[in-house]
């Protein structure tokens, strides 16, 4: 399971949601073989002046919470897709762009009724 929540600027980002949306899952879908039909994104935008940090107006914070198990390797790979790919595409410096990726044992979900662990997954964590 992978969620990705967004944090920026609404009078930058809310008109750009979707393509926002498909440059992550396209770096998701590459670096760690997400399938892709699988796309949970949560925006989280706010007002000006709500976002307070020493960078431009776009600045963009993404948090990936998923499964724990991906390999340093992937999670590195998913750096790089990040900055090479993501930031360009949507017009951003190296600084206006932040990532986090958050980890949780599968048991510590409850995903359709069950809890992380019992659930049969299509695609692999281990990558």
């Amino acid at each position: 399971m992978v969620q990705v929540k967004v944090y920026g600027n609404r009078s930058v980002w809310g008109p750009r949601r979707t393509e926002v949306s498909d440059a992550l899952h396209g770096a998701l879908v590459g670096a760690w073989q997400i399938p892709a039909d699988k796309r949970f994104h949560r925006f989280c935008l706010l007002d000006d002046g709500d976002l307070v940090a020493p960078r431009s107006e776009a600045y963009l914070v993404v948090e990936i919470v998923c499964f724990a198990g991906r390999s340093v390797e992937a999670k590195r790979a998913l750096v790089r897709a990040m900055f090479d790919d993501v930031a360009p595409a949507l017009g951003l410096t190296s600084d206006d762009l932040e990532l986090v990726v958050l980890e949780s044992p599968r048991e510590n979900w409850g995903i359709r009724g069950l809890a992380g662990d019992e659930l049969a997954l299509g695609y692999r964590v281990d990558v």
